[in-house]
């Protein structure tokens, strides 16, 4: 009797092993983003490279405090979480994580601990394991403009027992953006002209009449009133993103410190730190205009504060977007002396195209960084309204991503000097995916009351607002392959505000105070919007209409206004 028993709940259990569990849909889409193309199935055994987001215990109460410690009227403005802290609000239960290891195993998968809080998984397998773990079918994507293709799928699943354990997983269901934004090189300046600027940056008089229509580091330093004095601070530290094979050269960095920043050491460079087998090979066939732009400019603006390139590689095949969470985990993962205080990216895509679940998870990231006080700076976009680039949109106006993440700072771009006014290019607008935020609400509303009825329908009046601030973007002067040239965009701008940034958190450490982290609710509150230059005019128009009319205050198109260096340090009592 003892024996049959024991056969039957043997035969039992294994019968229970071999029923698959019951799969809901997690994530679909209705088709592929706008310039892809179906391409074909992979072969089953291509390899893919997955991130799993596992729900975390309290991101919810992270964020809460972060509102206050970022908050200048708050007793406990400054105080940065410390990473044990930032853990025990981020990590999964024990119960999430036991389950979704206990579910890859019975998959014959063991997975990667990528995230110093166990929040964030990583496993490697095959096309053909991937289309049963996640009841799917991977196709491949092909986007005919640039070439590249892409392993993707149109929806999946997971066990409905996981539901509420899985946030997210990645590469699925959200497209990169195969463009990259990349700005172009305009004609190189002749050797006659190269020297008139020289001439006048070396004379350091108040905004030469030449930074109306060409920016140097001298014409920031200024429009701006940016010290030309070297960083005092041994822990200041600045980071620069560098995604799609964008490789900063330090021969063109040597060549642009002599040719505009004549009063430092050419010999300045910076270090680096590679992810995902990314590089930073030398040579002029292997020079990066956006990586190039950002090194020179916060070098060349933030004197003497250390800059390190982080270069993040294509080994996953995921696109920018799973290498903007790998620099969040690395930097998460570091010790607090040793990360840099800010941070700034000048890459994105439009929202549209990153499911919400995707974009939660990156925002929650983001929320993470600033809470430990780093500052993360994104450029807004290139295509107005439009979104990152010129986009069709006959119905509704393109937020971008991660701009509409309402815990990082996003920069719009300017123009000119007298007055200074929105490049027309400068995207901004209201997500679709986040709320408004309590520390903007006033200024915003205050601009949707002056804006009327213009527009109505075309965005969403209740969505977090974007950008936060601005700075110059028009005809940034570099040396990219040798060559000297002008380049446009909201990427000029990001590295410009990061490095004005860096040089204020230079003098709060020299004073013993804490650096500025997540800046926002600083920039909003009265002592941030006193320290920034309001933009009026201009406007970026897109989607067959003439976009958002910087106004007063706060306006989509260039945020709170551009920075004064010597305003900021008052603002932050210094």
């Amino acid at each position: 009797m003892v024996r049959t028993v024991f056969v039957f709940v043997s035969l039992l259990a294994a019968l229970v092993a071999a029923v698959p569990h019951p799969f809901v849909v997690h994530e679909a889409i209705n088709g592929a983003p706008e310039g892809f193309v179906h391409a074909g199935t992979p072969s089953p055994d291509t390899e893919l490279t997955f991130r799993i987001g596992l729900v975390q215990n309290n991101i919810a109460g992270l964020q809460e405090k972060l509102l206050v410690i970022s908050d200048p009227a708050s007793a406990t403005y400054g105080q940065w979480m410390s990473t044990e802290e930032i853990v025990e609000f981020t990590k999964p239960s024990a119960a999430t994580d036991a389950a979704v290891k206990e579910w890859l195993a019975e998959n014959g998968l063991t997975a990667a601990t990528t995230s110093i809080a166990g929040d964030w998984l990583s496993i490697t397998t095959t096309v053909g394991k991937a289309n049963t773990l996640f009841n799917t079918k991977f196709q491949s994507f092909a986007h005919p403009e640039t070439g590249k293709s892409f392993i993707r799928t149109l929806a999946y699943s997971i066990p409905a027992s996981l539901q509420g354990a899985v946030e997210v997983v990645h590469p699925t269901v959200t497209f990169p953006n195969p463009l990259g934004g990349v700005p172009r090189l305009t004609a190189s300046i002749g050797k006659r002209e190269l020297n008139a600027l020289e001439k006048k940056d070396l004379e350091r008089r108040a905004i030469p009449a030449s930074c109306a229509t060409t920016i140097t580091p001298a014409c920031i330093q200024a429009i701006y009133g940016v010290p030309t004095t070297k960083a005092t601070s041994s822990t200041v530290k600045l980071g620069v993103s560098g995604f799609i094979d964008q490789f900063a050269q330090t021969a063109d960095l040597k060549s642009f410190l002599t040719k505009f920043r004549t009063d430092i050491s050419s010999s300045t460079t910076f270090a680096l730190q590679t992810l995902d087998g990314g590089s930073n090979p030398q040579g002029r066939n292997d020079a990066g205009i956006e990586a190039n732009l950002d090194i020179e400019y916060t070098i060349g603006i933030a004197t003497g504060v250390p800059v390190t390139f982080i270069s993040v590689g294509e080994n996953t095949k995921d696109g920018d977007l799973g290498g903007f969470l790998d620099i969040i985990n690395f930097i998460q993962g570091e010790a607090a002396a040793s990360r840099p205080q800010v941070l700034t990216t000048s890459y994105g895509q439009n929202e549209n195209t990153v499911t919400r679940a995707m974009a939660n998870s990156l925002c929650n990231a983001y929320s993470t960084l600033g809470a430990a006080g780093v500052s993360i700076l994104f450029a807004s976009g290139d295509g107005g309204v439009a979104g990152s680039q010129t986009t069709s949109c006959s119905t509704s106006f393109l937020p971008t991503f991660p701009s509409g993440c309402p815990f990082m700072t996003s920069v719009g771009a300017t123009q000119g000097t007298s007055p200074e006014t929105a490049a027309s290019f400068s995207s901004g607008g209201f997500s679709n995916f986040f709320a408004q935020p309590s520390y903007q609400s006033a200024q915003v509303k205050s601009y949707l009351t002056a804006l009327g009825s213009t527009n109505a329908g075309k965005f969403n009046t209740s969505g977090r607002g974007f950008p936060d601030v601005a700075a110059q973007g028009v005809n940034f002067q570099i040396v990219d392959g040798g060559q000297t040239g002008g380049v446009d965009g909201t990427s000029c701008a990001s590295p410009t505000f990061a490095a004005i940034i860096s040089l204020v958190n230079d003098r709060l450490i020299a004073a013993g105070k804490p650096v500025l982290g997540f800046l926002n609710p600083f920039l909003y509150s009265s002592a941030g919007t006193a320290a920034l230059t309001d933009i009026t005019t201009g406007d970026n128009p897109g989607c067959g209409t003439n976009g958002f009319p910087a106004k007063a205050g706060w306006d989509p198109v260039t945020g709170l206004g551009t920075p004064n260096f010597a305003k900021l340090l008052t603002a932050v009592g210094l």
